[in-house]
């Protein structure tokens, strides 16, 4: 049997075990192992074994995960999202729509020091859909802006997704996250047009916010003076090179520790903050430990170079071929988790995208775009059944019905940059 055959049935068995509920880390792990042990041999097998718990832990780039995470917890926990909300609700006061927009606002600016999806839309459920309905906001539309704006958070940087991405393509993390910035804010123009034309278009969905002075507005830009600052300390000395991409996120971990400890935050407090952080980190570093066996596997089987050769050979347009692993990527979120979806088959599509002659920053971005649909999708849709835990009263036929519009907007984004890649690439030429 080749060992092309080999990595395919590998695939084949690694995806049964995934739709079996197995998990995805567990599921890389064990196929990448016996995989790699037919290919080459069982002892071969063994010390891969030794070799990828050492390979991950002591890359000094994985480094910079705990901390992004970290930085994001101590968000959590130091009320800076209760207070990024009150701020944008009152810069968008007066405005239709106007807590809808600022929903997505907030979830776009704590997205930029969370990293994280799951965590920014479960924060900010807490902090704005109680004042959405207490409004008479319609739930299943206040619930879907939410998880919309939660998606944000796989995007804006320091954004995890991309950070993986980085490390899986040995891509540079500082132009991941610099390429990243113009399609998240893209993300949050789109988001909050696409409230503005649910409100005008069903006025039931949302009620004209109450008007603020231009004082107050002005005012309320010190509750995103945190964010701003975080944010732009790390962004600009990731782009200046003033610090490493690691060193830069902890510089923003102490900077979010700094803000928390001012507002009251204590032994106990930190204490939560580790053990949350070191809960998530273990997780995600299960999942890398995985996809480097499978990367492994991949490699010594040939199957990704034979189908990359295979696809160069088709008579169609790369775009074609692009076009097909971006569907590819939404069927797969419909079902998969979005960052689990990443280490599966970067090792697998990446080579076949470098053979096509695309620039691997400006798929990166197109790929967790096209990954982060998923969050939002039915039946995974890991966002809502996250904001559903924070609003067991809402139906959860309801929030799909509700994201639906967002979706469309989404996927406009999308073909947008595809069809105009400076938008992701020009902020670095």
């Amino acid at each position: 049997m080749s060992s092309e055959i080999i990595g395919a049935i590998g695939l084949v068995c690694m995806i049964l075990l995934v739709v079996g509920r197995v998990p995805v880390a567990l599921a890389m792990l064990g196929v990448g192992l016996v995989g790699f042990g037919a290919v080459t041999s069982p002892s071969g097998a063994l010390q891969m074994l030794k070799d990828i718990p050492v390979d991950v832990l002591a890359k000094y780039d994985f480094s910079a995960i705990p901390l992004f995470i970290l930085m994001g917890v101590f968000a959590t926990h130091s009320g800076m999202a209760t207070k990024l909300f009150d701020s944008t609700r009152t810069i968008f006061g007066g405005v239709r729509g106007s807590l809808g927009i600022a929903g997505i606002g907030s979830s776009g600016i704590f997205a930029s020091i969370s990293g994280s999806s799951l965590a920014t839309a479960s924060t900010m459920a807490r902090v704005a859909l109680p004042q959405m309905e207490k409004h008479g906001y319609q739930p299943g539309f206040a619930c879907g802006a939410l998880a919309a704006g939660g998606t944000l958070g796989i995007m804006i940087p320091p954004s995890i997704a991309l950070l993986v991405y980085a490390i899986l393509t040995q891509q540079s993390v500082g132009d991941m996250f610099i390429a990243g910035f113009l399609p998240g804010i893209l993300g949050i123009v789109m988001y909050s047009i696409t409230v503005m034309i649910m409100v005008r278009w069903k006025p039931h969905l949302a009620p004209r916010g109450e008007r603020t002075p231009w004082k107050a507005k002005i005012v309320s830009l010190t509750g995103l003076i945190p964010f701003s600052f975080i944010f732009i300390v790390i962004i600009a000395g990731i782009f200046f090179g003033l610090f490493t991409p690691t060193e830069g996120a902890a510089v923003g971990a102490f900077a979010a520790w700094a803000y928390a400890f001012v507002k009251g935050m204590r032994l106990d407090g930190l204490k939560q903050s580790l053990i949350e952080t070191l809960a998530l980190s273990a997780v995600v570093f299960f999942m890398l430990l995985g996809a480097e066996a499978l990367g492994y596997f991949i490699s010594v089987s040939r199957m990704s170079n034979t189908l990359a050769e295979w696809i160069g050979g088709l008579a169609v347009s790369p775009m074609i071929v692009l076009i097909c692993i971006l569907i590819m990527y939404f069927l797969l979120g419909l079902f998969m988790d979005a960052l689990a979806m990443l280490v599966i088959t970067i090792p697998v599509v990446y080579p076949i995208i470098l053979a096509l002659g695309f620039d691997p920053v400006w798929f990166g971005i197109i790929t967790v775009l096209t990954v982060e649909l998923g969050l939002i999708t039915p039946p995974m849709g890991m966002n809502i059944f996250v904001i559903k835990a924070v609003a067991p009263h809402i139906k959860l036929a309801d929030m799909f019905r509700g994201v639906a519009p967002f979706i469309v907007s989404d996927l406009i984004r999308l073909i947008v940059l595809v069809s105009f890649p400076a938008i992701s690439l020009v902020l670095l030429s």
